[in-house]
């Protein structure tokens, strides 16, 4: 048996965009659903307009809020606290469905113990959030037997991400709003293909479909169609790379449709791991900070200039098309991987992009029944096993592939750095609703830099009153890693003692002072809290 956590760990969404607009009750956590994902917040508006109930929890008071029947402000990093407030109050009111634990989940009442320390009064102290608010959280998403839960960054990015991930998970199972229509756990992805990626194994333990490479019969099966050994012992994640870079431990690295130096916490130790390396190699669009450190740069093709597949949020693969040719010497990504591979000796087999689904769908069940003919007109959504299957909408609908689900007690404990006198502030980041990730694409944009093209920090107006400074004055943002020169914008969508930095801008880039510190399990940064202080900018 494994915890529901486990069981979706693709971080797809279980249930499908369409059936947010028939939910009575949508938890919102950790999400800046509309300025993040302005798509699937239409869809809450018009679930909110018909009448749902929004519980929305968050640090700032993002957008989302105005349609929020219930805001839960609470201080960054202590979300496992909140969520098992939450839970308690469920279980102590009788709101739980207990129809569903008696028959698909298992150590409910070991569970159950675990909740004691965590009454709204005692989560009140922790998080910040008024016990009433708790308690009304609780009544609303326990009452609710058509709930979904919605989450993204600001959930995983944390030290304790996947505590975080399996406390929702045990909310989900407890109110039995999983494997039905109009429920389910939707952790909403970041970008257009995230998806498609870890479903093709841009993760170090498994292979395509999640299939654990250290498992010998999964190998065996990979090992059979592309007549190549593959090593059994799981690789390094992305941040313990540069880690093994700064360490001596990797001389070369290939880095393919990413910008590290912006995107990964700590900057300088990023700069370090790739300055320090023998050979780097950077695939990219455009010339990214990362690329300019690259010993070979590759140009790409985006999107508009090749044939593929995307897979999307909600599990639903879909056509891409070429529109246009690549720019000059730019080369799709299928046909520079096959030329390197050949270049070292291994000449691969596939002649397009429609033949590696081909054998996509020969080693991942779940894709089995998708095809380029199917997706002529209209995306599938996995699991799909066989031509004749119209494609999953959610998942779990006849029950869990490894049995009864258990449920994992998760225990709070603080971020991984806290505040003290000499860094009394919390900072967290995010996205604005203008510009896109670190903003390699979005700030070549005119229009966008004309309306968004500054970095700024959001400070409340009382600790502005207090430090002696105005909206617009630049200021010093300073962690235990670096500093920052930038713009105050004074705002009440942060609290007294929090601030905030958007992720996208590489003038005052906010990962030269984002904590390093890695969930134990897989490995993700806490991007989203760590200490800093404010000081005056000369």
């Amino acid at each position: 048996m494994a915890g529901l956590a486990a069981i979706f760990g693709s971080g797809a969404m279980t249930n499908s965009i369409r059936e947010i607009e028939g939910m009575d009750v949508l938890f919102i956590i950790g999400s800046n659903t509309k300025e993040s994902h302005p798509v699937i917040a239409n869809r809450m508006i018009k679930a909110y307009r018909r009448g749902a109930r929004i519980i929305l929890a968050d640090p700032r008071k993002v957008p989302m809020v105005k349609f929020s029947d219930l805001f839960l402000r609470i201080r960054p990093g202590t979300d496992i606290a909140l969520l098992n407030g939450i839970a308690h109050v469920i279980v102590s009111e009788g709101l739980q469905n207990d129809d569903f634990i008696r028959e698909k989940t298992a150590g409910f009442e070991e569970w159950k113990k675990t909740l004691e320390s965590f009454a709204p009064e005692q989560v009140e102290q922790i998080t910040g959030v008024p016990k009433e608010d708790i308690i009304k959280a609780g009544r609303l998403y326990g009452g609710s037997r058509k709930a979904g839960i919605f989450y993204t960054m600001g959930i995983t990015q944390h030290s304790c991400g996947t505590d975080n991930v399996r406390a929702i998970a045990n909310l989900a199972t407890l109110t039995g709003n999983i494997g039905r229509e109009h429920t389910g756990i939707n952790p909403l992805r970041g970008q257009n293909n995230v998806q498609g990626s870890s479903d093709a194994a841009c993760m170090p333990n498994v292979l395509p479909g999640y299939q654990r490479v250290d498992l010998p019969e999964i190998r065996q099966k990979f090992e059979a169609v592309w007549e190549a050994s593959i090593p059994s012992a799981p690789g390094l994640t992305a941040t313990e790379m540069m880690d093994a870079a700064v360490a001596g431990r990797i001389k070369a690295m290939y880095i393919m449709g990413e910008n590290p130096i912006i995107t990964d916490p700590n900057m300088h130790h990023t700069i370090k791991a790739l300055e320090g390396l023998d050979f780097l190699v950077v695939q990219d669009i455009f010339l990214t900070e990362t690329a300019r450190l690259a010993n070979v740069v590759l140009p790409a093709a985006c999107s508009f200039e090749k044939d593929g597949t995307f897979t999307n949020t909600e599990r639903k693969v879909q056509r891409v098309r070429k529109a246009v040719n690549p720019p000059g010497e730019a080369r799709d990504d299928l046909s520079v991987i096959m030329e390197i591979s050949r270049r070292l000796g291994y000449p691969m087999k596939h002649r397009s992009p429609e033949e590696v689904l081909e054998e996509y769908r020969q080693l991942w069940p779940a894709m089995g029944g998708i095809t380029y003919a199917r997706l002529e007109d209209r995306g599938i959504q996995w699991p799909c096993p066989t031509p004749e299957h119209p494609g999953t909408e959610y998942l779990y609908k006849d029950g869990f592939p490894k049995g009864k689900v258990n449920f994992i007690p998760v225990s709070y404990h603080p971020p991984a750095e806290v505040t003290d006198k000499e860094f009394p502030f919390i900072l967290t980041t995010g996205r604005n609703l203008f510009q896109y990730h670190s903003g390699s694409m979005t700030r070549r944009v005119k229009t966008i830099e004309e309306h968004a093209g500054e970095p700024y920090v959001e400070i409340n107006p009382e600790d502005s009153h207090r430090l002696g400074f105005s909206n617009g004055d630049f200021i010093k943002v300073i962690s235990r890693r670096g500093k920052i020169r930038i713009r105050a914008r004074i705002t009440r969508r942060v609290s007294p003692g929090t601030v905030f930095v958007p992720m996208h801008y590489h003038e005052a880039a906010a990962n030269v002072i984002t904590n390093d510190a890695l969930d134990p399990d897989v490995k993700i940064p806490e991007f989203k809290v760590c200490a800093v202080r404010i000081e005056p900018a000369a």
